[in-house]
């Protein structure tokens, strides 16, 4: 009796294991063509970073026009869905994005005027909420033994941009299958190693906390610096305190001085008490808070670009 109560026991963990490792969370994805696939067909347009000139790709362009773009998204797509990923529509997103009329293009100071600006993609990975960006490139090859698809695979954080994933393969020739199905099976033979990948680095997030950067800055017409002490301690001291308690196990790396407190590899939870994502923005919305409140009582701007980056100045809104 005692041996098949030890055996019941037993099974009972392993069943509780497997199920619990089936319902690990999965990473929210979102997929897009490269960058250099979109160049080499003149997807791209000019995007003024302030002030300097810079080429981005134009994803509404690539959806209205490209005839193939859609279905390798898809295919691709349900090879992640398979697997437990859930998948953001980036032409959905782009199309609500469009609908807003009255978005800005810029967020400004309403005293100065003074602004930090998106890039297209930046607006994208703020409305979609995707953790990871995957990028695929692909080129098709002719030969006398038929056509055959090359591949690039690439998965990028959308918080701090750092590459977390990769794969690339070609597919065997053949000359009868259209080019998404030909690349959903190249992709399938290489994409196990890509998703263990994948979640890895979303494991040691949740175990390590969501990267993201913080700057605390001044406006220039404020009558403090951010050496100024208050009741004996400088607003620096203050702020890096915060970010000790706040942070995911204290990890942040700071570069204060009087005008500027950059803090960089700052880790933060991955969610908040009712299970929400989050972000640069809502973490550094207890920061401004908290310099908001007594003894400071301070003006604080909020300011982001993307998912992974807020900026907070003091002294006006």
């Amino acid at each position: 009796m005692k041996k098949i109560n030890i055996l019941i026991f037993g099974s009972l963990l392993l069943f509780f294991a497997s199920n619990s490792f089936g319902q690990a969370k999965k990473p929210a994805l979102m997929i897009l063509p490269s960058d250099n696939w979109c160049e080499q067909r003149y997807f791209m347009t000019e995007f003024d970073n302030q002030g300097i000139k810079q080429k981005v790709p134009n994803y509404k362009q690539v959806f209205q026009e490209d005839t193939e773009i859609g279905q390798v998204i898809t295919k691709i797509g349900s090879l992640m869905i398979d697997r437990g990923f859930p998948l953001k529509d980036a032409e959905q997103e782009i199309k609500s994005i469009e609908s807003r009329s009255a978005e800005d293009n810029m967020t400004s100071s309403t005293s100065t005027g003074s602004s930090i600006s998106e890039s297209p993609l930046d607006k994208l990975r703020n409305k979609a909420k995707a953790d990871i960006t995957i990028q695929i490139w692909w080129k098709v090859n002719k030969t006398d033994q038929g056509r055959s698809v090359s591949f690039i695979l690439e998965a990028f954080d959308s918080y701090t941009s750092k590459r977390v994933a990769a794969s690339t393969g070609t597919s065997a020739n053949n000359t009868s299958d259209i080019i998404p199905v030909m690349l959903q099976n190249a992709v399938l033979a290489n994409i196990d190693p890509f998703v263990a990948q994948l979640q890895k680095h979303f494991d040691e997030m949740l175990t390590d906390g969501r990267e993201v950067v913080l700057t605390v800055k001044r406006w220039n017409t404020w009558d403090k610096n951010l050496e100024t002490e208050i009741d004996g301690k400088e607003i620096n001291d203050y702020i890096n305190e915060w970010m000790q308690k706040n942070t995911v196990k204290g990890r942040f790396s700071a570069t204060p001085n009087e005008n500027l407190n950059k803090m960089e590899q700052v880790r933060i939870p991955m969610y908040d008490s009712n299970n929400n994502a989050v972000d640069a923005r809502q973490f550094s919305k207890g920061l401004q808070k908290y310099l908001k409140g007594a003894p400071f009582n301070f003006e604080v701007k909020l300011l982001t670009r993307g998912l992974g980056e807020a900026v907070l100045i003091l002294g006006e809104k």
